[in-house]
């Protein structure tokens, strides 16, 4: 069941993403062609506080809309997915986390990119500083428990890494209450 890589060829390469068609020994000894994107990875932060998460709101131009997150970024080069996580929840909403705890890692799509991204919990904070990136602009707001889950339930969430760490959490919470 292992794919042998036999040449690769470069499509594209910037800072954060390549690009590259492989060739591939299959089964059975036949070549097949697999297009790779190499993505440095990302992490995201479920911040929950007084019955409330935090979301944001944020136009993502490959599906042409505004969608629904939980704050979310990707890695600079070298660095950890918890300081990943830190860093972008005081960019993105101007909190800097002081119980920052790890979830799991996932991996979004492994059938053509060997992005990672791990998802962090936290429900403590201390105030930090907004930095938003030049092209940035998106919108943060804290929805109440039962509303996020009703917004999954009927579709309004349906980003991965989000739908991964709310549903972690809807599990938490009726794990707690049957204790």
């Amino acid at each position: 069941m292992i794919e042998k890589k036999k040449n690769s060829r470069e499509i594209y390469n910037i800072k954060w993403m390549d690009i590259r068609e492989d060739e591939v020994e299959a089964k059975g000894g036949k070549t097949a062609s697999r297009i790779v994107i190499s993505h440095c990875g990302g992490a995201a932060v479920l911040a929950v506080k007084d019955g409330k998460i935090l979301l944001e709101r944020q136009f993502r131009y490959p599906l042409g809309k505004e969608i629904w997150e939980i704050p979310a970024g990707k890695r600079d080069e070298g660095e950890s997915f918890f300081d990943t996580a830190k860093r972008e929840l005081e960019e993105e909403t101007g909190l800097i986390p002081l119980n920052l705890t790890k979830i799991t890692e996932i991996f979004p799509s492994p059938g053509y990119t060997d992005e990672i991204i791990g998802i962090f919990f936290a429900d403590k904070f201390e105030d930090g500083k907004l930095c938003f990136d030049d092209t940035e602009d998106l919108s943060s707001e804290w929805v109440d428990v039962k509303k996020v889950f009703k917004m999954i339930d009927c579709g309004e969430i349906a980003d991965g890494k989000s739908l991964v760490a709310l549903l972690w959490y809807r599990a938490k919470i009726a794990e707690d209450e049957r204790a």
